[in-house]
């Protein structure tokens, strides 16, 4: 399935206010405890991967990223940026085998259609190596909705999401959940889990 149009085009003409947003000079707390299970020089995958600012981080600490998303806009940033070599890739477009030991995919995955999300996981899983480390990202609630900004979100319980990665064959082996304030201005749930598979 393609990716919803008006979310694309959101990013596509929001990429500097998103980058302005977020940035912060830093790695995230949750970004260093993903990096500290990979082992030296890890291939990682940055899925959705917005103005490409984990890749920079991944890159300075030694790894080797491989920064995609599905928004034009983002991908021209990033490079122009950081000449990061970010490359234009939908989830469904994701069919590499054994290739990564990490995947990041930060608050991307809640773009996904609810229906497509076990699909998604599980070519995630295929595309780790055994034993590679998956970090998750998403908003907490139940169903699919518009927020005021015209983005799609799909929801997860944080019960639900373990059930996914489970279902993949991950075992999750760090959930932290809290509150954010994002784009749209409202201060939302989240859950963000790491995971080895198994």
């Amino acid at each position: 399935m393609k990716p919803d149009p008006k979310t694309i085009a959101f990013y596509d003409s929001a990429a500097e206010r998103y980058d302005n947003l977020f940035q912060t000079g830093e790695a995230s707390d949750s970004l260093r405890a993903f990096m500290a299970l990979l082992p030296a020089r890890a291939q990682v995958l940055d899925l959705g991967c917005g103005p490409a600012r984990a890749s920079v981080h991944m890159r300075a600490a030694g790894f080797r990223p491989d920064p995609v998303d599905a928004s034009q806009g983002m991908i021209d940033l990033a490079n122009q940026a950081h000449d990061i070599g970010a490359r234009l890739m939908t989830f469904d477009d994701l069919n590499a085998i054994a290739a990564y030991d990490g995947v990041w995919a930060n608050f991307a995955l809640l773009h996904a259609a609810p229906a497509d999300l076990p699909r998604h996981i599980h070519a995630i899983a295929t595309a780790l190596r055994n034993g590679g480390i998956f970090h998750i990202g998403m908003k907490v609630g139940t169903g699919a909705k518009r927020d005021h900004i015209d983005r799609l979100y799909t929801y997860v319980t944080v019960d639900g999401l373990r059930g996914l990665l489970t279902d993949a064959g991950f075992d999750v082996i760090a959930t932290e959940t809290g509150q954010e304030v994002g784009m749209a201005g409202t201060n939302d749930p989240f859950v963000i889990m790491r995971a080895r598979k198994n």
